[in-house]
């Protein structure tokens, strides 16, 4: 597995101890450069990098070490400073323990993992060379083929980090799938997950008893023709490719834990004076009592939470769109991504959010009601869905088996139901008729879904509202 190596300190990494810590190859090892200088490699005779050293990430959001990496940190803010070290190279994994260790040793703090601090002293590496390109032209991608991009990594979570952000879009600009390996035991950021879109791009878990598997859908996996692809039945046919499913994704373990998940769209006008994630503070407030604790561009969530920096970001990156996550506190663990795009019809918001409930929580279902009226009536409100689902109370996703949500509620925003002709939107095949949020003469309209939530009738339930609303 590739070794990524993190200095947790108090205080910023000042450049003599970044040298003193990159010395920890010897004064004649190579150290070369990337992304305009955030990156910092030790490279081997020919130039190829051994470890790669990111820039150190200020981090003033309590909690992300915890969720991230099990580990605990300084007080916030902290300096998050990772080194990755180059696969397969037993010397790159010590270098990049040395040089945490040693970073760790001048300016104070910790190295995570515990086990990959390692000794002061210089490590040997005369001879030791890696990959030639283009394997190792970019940092993050471990294996390099004409179908997928393979990205190892051995950590606790798969987090969208801003090693495996510059990941997904390189394999996206060379038209690649990307497909991420992970040991048994590791969760997925649900960041992670929603990235991954389809085919090729895979999260695969090695696994004792099958090998390998796709952690979302249980697939057993082989390396085949340049990627992970499924293992084929021995009774499968043209018509009928089987595919065995993994033993471990099959062993769920009911703990009671639920989460609340709500899916929402915003459009905006495009006006200079617009402050973009109100509709999701808002929810937030609704829902927990609280704003959200912190926010960021990739994983950990380094920045307090403050729509205005989050609308100048978006600005900036204008009219490319812009992509941030958001994080709760360890109180009430939530997470959210929000993708902003400029479209002809505006500026819109569309986030993706979730709460996690242990089994003596009972997550706030009262409160949906006035959070959809809150965005109807002051955030431009769309659409929204929300649906309960049993799933871990921290959010992150296991490699096996969870179920689908069943949806509680639909939202159909004012401009919405005024488009539509008649009374189609106030009048439904449901059992329970909508409720009117907002003024009467523009109401949004809130759709009780009356299905079972232990069972699937939700999803019947909001089908035949989705065919009734489009007119089918």
């Amino acid at each position: 597995m590739t070794k990524d190596v993190i200095a947790l300190t108090p205080r910023m990494p000042d450049p003599w101890a970044v040298l003193a810590g990159l010395l920890s190859g010897g004064p004649d090892r190579l150290v070369g450069t990337r992304g305009e200088g955030a990156v910092i490699q030790l490279c081997d005779a020919q130039g190829r990098p051994l470890v790669s050293v990111e820039a150190p990430l200020l981090v003033s959001v309590e909690g992300e070490a915890e969720r991230l990496l099990g580990a605990a940190a300084p007080p916030v803010p902290y300096w998050w400073t990772e080194a990755r070290a180059t696969t397969g190279v037993a010397e790159a994994e010590q270098l990049a323990g040395a040089f945490a260790t040693r970073l760790a040793a001048l300016v104070g703090g910790s190295a995570w993992p515990p086990d990959a601090a390692g000794s002061l002293a210089v490590v040997k590496s005369d001879g030791v060379s890696v990959a030639p390109e283009p394997a190792a032209a970019q940092p993050a991608i471990d294996v390099l083929t004409e179908k997928v991009a393979v990205v190892i990594q051995d950590r606790p979570v798969v987090a969208m980090t801003a090693w495996l952000s510059d990941a997904f879009r390189a394999a996206a600009e060379a038209g690649l799938g990307l497909q991420i390996v992970s040991p048994a035991g590791t969760t997925l950021s649900p960041v992670v997950r929603d990235a991954l879109g389809g085919w090729p791009s895979r999260w695969i878990v090695q696994d004792e008893r099958d090998g390998y598997y796709d952690g979302l859908t249980g697939a057993v996996l082989r390396w085949q023709d340049g990627a992970f692809d499924p293992v084929l039945s021995p009774d499968a046919t043209q018509d009928d490719a089987r595919t065995p499913v993994a033993a471990a994704y099959q062993e769920v373990h009911d703990t009671g834990d639920r989460q609340l998940g709500l899916t929402f769209r915003m459009v905006h006008p495009a006006d200079e004076r617009l402050v973009l994630g109100g509709g999701l503070e808002t929810v937030w407030r609704e829902l927990t009592g609280e704003p959200p604790a912190g926010w960021g561009t990739s994983e950990p969530a380094n920045l307090p939470w403050s729509p205005a920096r989050l609308t100048d970001v978006a600005h900036e990156r204008a009219p490319e769109p812009t992509w941030f996550v958001a994080v709760g506190n360890r109180s009430r663990p939530g997470i959210a991504t929000v993708r902003v795009t400029r479209t002809k019809a505006g500026v819109e918001e569309e986030v993706t959010l979730a709460f996690g409930y242990g089994a003596d929580e009972e997550p706030p279902l009262d409160a949906l009601p006035a959070a959809a009226e809150a965005l109807a009536t002051r955030h431009r409100l769309q659409s929204m869905l929300v649906q309960l689902r049993k799933a871990r109370r921290d959010v992150t996703v296991p490699p096996r088996f969870e179920g689908p949500g069943v949806p509680l509620a639909f939202v159909l925003g004012a401009e919405e139901v005024r488009a539509m002709p008649g009374d189609r939107a106030r009048r439904t095949p449901l059992s329970e008729q909508p409720v009117r949020l907002g003024p009467r003469t523009r109401p949004a309209l809130y759709y009780p879904l009356p299905g079972n939530p232990s069972d699937l009738a939700g999803w019947r339930d909001f089908e035949k509202l989705m065919r009734h609303l489009k007119g089918a």
